[in-house]
């Protein structure tokens, strides 16, 4: 019986193990391997005690650090901690716009977007980051044509309180299919299908936002910890 009770107690840990060993860590704690800015920011990223360390610049477009894999399907979990007057967000299945891309863009629309909107501006859902109340965890389309892709937004009512200000914060973000869930400290924010940001997005990069600022505003700066994806 006892030796039973240890052959169950090993198969127990060893499927625990195996389930831990399905996440990928993205974020090392000491460096930003793995990571890589996307074209047109200007924000400065660097590692602080443990964070990924993001502080605006005054001028600068919308930045983001963005993962160097792509990831389609998957499970992702992080913790941030963001300044109550910076608007910040966590991308994900995101690229730079490509010539096709853009040649889309201005059949659609009459105009080709230049400069820091057009070729290689960084683009696709996005996850959002604020301080309470607020849109936190709702999903925007960022530099698409769709503005938020979560209809709650829309109505100021479905402001929420689920982040602590000036503390960090746990995300969990569900991605299969059309289908994104998102979690804010354990609260369900999200339940989005979107079949066509699904349709251009189907997988691309992580990406860490720093939103641009007003003139004569900030530093303002978020930081990032304790980054993890499981894919799916």
């Amino acid at each position: 019986m006892r030796r039973l009770f240890f052959a169950l107690a090993f198969l127990c840990v060893s499927s625990i193990v195996q389930a831990d060993e399905k996440w990928v860590q993205l974020f090392d704690g000491k460096t930003l391997n793995g990571w890589k800015m996307a074209d047109h920011g200007k924000a400065k990223y660097t590692v602080e005690g443990g964070t990924i360390h993001g502080v605006t610049v005054e001028g600068s477009p919308n930045s983001f650090l963005m993962s160097e894999q792509e990831f389609g399907d998957f499970e992702l979990e992080f913790e941030v901690k963001v300044h109550d007057q910076l608007n910040s967000g966590c991308q994900i299945r995101s690229r730079g716009k490509t010539e096709a891309d853009v040649e889309a863009e201005a059949a659609k629309s009459g105009r080709k977007p230049q400069g820091e909107g057009g070729l290689g501006r960084f683009h696709g859902p996005q996850v959002e980051i604020e301080a309470s109340p607020g849109q936190a965890g709702y999903i925007y389309g960022e530099a698409t044509p769709y503005g938020w892709l979560s209809e709650e937004p829309k109505d100021e009512k479905h402001s929420h309180d689920y982040m602590k200000n000036g503390e960090w914060n746990k995300f969990r973000i569900v991605a299969q299919g059309p289908r994104i869930q998102t979690w804010i400290n354990g609260n369900k924010v999200a339940d989005l299908t979107h079949e066509g940001i699904y349709k251009t997005h189907p997988k691309g990069h992580i990406g860490l936002q720093v939103h641009g600022i007003a003139k004569g505003t900030g530093p303002f700066d978020v930081a990032w910890r304790n980054i993890r994806v499981k894919p799916l």
